[in-house]
C-alpha cells in the first residue's frame, strides 16, 4: 500500500501545481544557503586579518585568501548535504498546494480543507527546519565513523524526520494537531517506512530536489488512507 501511495504521486509529478512548489522550495533553499554563505564570508572579512606573523615562519599574508576558499568549499558540502533537508522544510510553507492538486485529482468528494493559521505553519516550519538540519549536521560528523552501516543510519534518521512531519502535517490538515498527532502515533512504523522510501532518492543528485513535492503528496495520500 506504501509503494500505491509513492506511485499515485509519481505518476502526477508533472502537475503545474507540484513544479510550483517545488521551484519554491528550492528557491527559497537555494537563498537561505547563499545567505549562510554571505554572512560566513563577511564574518571572515571581519575578523580575519590581512596577515599575521608566526615565530619561525615569519609573515603569512594569505590566510585570508586561505579561508575563503575554505569557506566555498565549505558550502558546495553543506549544499549537497543540506539542500534537501532544507528544501523540505521550506516546502511545508506550500503543503496545502500539494495536498489540493492531490485531493481535486483523486479525492474530489472531499470538502475543502480549512486553512492552517499562518503563524502555526511558520512555527511547525521553522521547528522542523531547526530540527532536521540540526540532525544532519550531526550525522555530517558522525555517520562517517559507522563505516558500511552509515547509509542505512542516514536513511533511518531523514526516514524518521520525513515520515513524522510530511504525515503529520497531512493529518493536521483534516483532523486538527491533537487527532492527527495520534494518528500518526497509532501508525508511527509504516509512517517511517515510508519516510525512510521517501529518503531513498535523497542519495541520487538532481532526482533529490524532487523528494518534498513527492513527500507531501505520498502521505497525502497514506493520511486518506488511514484516517479513521
Amino acid at each position: 500500500m506504501i509503494f500505491g501511495d509513492f506511485f499515485k504521486s509519481l505518476a502526477q509529478l508533472s502537475d503545474r501545481r507540484f513544479r510550483l512548489v517545488l521551484w519554491k522550495g528550492v528557491g527559497l533553499s537555494f537563498l537561505l544557503l547563499f545567505g549562510i554563505y554571505v554572512v560566513f564570508v563577511t564574518g571572515i572579512n571581519w575578523f580575519v586579518p590581512e596577515s599575521v606573523t608566526l615565530p619561525w615562519v615569519g609573515n603569512i599574508t594569505v590566510l585570508k585568501s586561505i579561508f575563503s576558499w575554505a569557506s566555498i568549499l565549505l558550502m558546495i558540502l553543506l549544499s549537497m548535504f543540506l539542500m534537501i533537508p532544507v528544501a523540505s522544510a521550506f516546502t511545508g510553507f506550500f503543503l496545502d498546494e500539494v495536498a489540493e492538486a492531490v485531493e481535486d485529482k483523486h479525492y474530489p468528494q472531499l470538502p475543502p480543507a480549512p486553512k492552517m493559521p499562518f503563524a502555526d505553519t511558520v512555527v511547525d516550519t521553522v521547528n522542523f527546519l531547526g530540527l532536521i538540519v540540526g540532525l544532519n549536521i550531526v550525522g555530517l560528523v558522525v555517520f562517517p565513523f559507522f563505516g558500511p552501516l552509515a547509509p542505512i543510519m542516514f536513511l533511518g534518521l531523514n526516514g524518521f524526520l520525513l515520515g513524522r512531519e510530511y504525515f503529520q502535517m497531512a493529518a493536521m490538515r483534516r483532523l486538527g494537531r491533537v487527532q492527527g498527532r495520534a494518528l500518526m502515533s497509532k501508525n508511527r512504523g509504516e509512517i517511517w517506512i515510508a519516510g525512510a522510501l521517501m529518503a531513498l532518492p535523497l542519495l541520487i543528485p538532481f532526482v533529490n530536489l524532487f523528494v518534498p513535492v513527492l513527500a507531501a503528496a505520498t502521505f497525502t495520500h497514506m493520511f486518506q488512507r488511514l484516517r479513521p
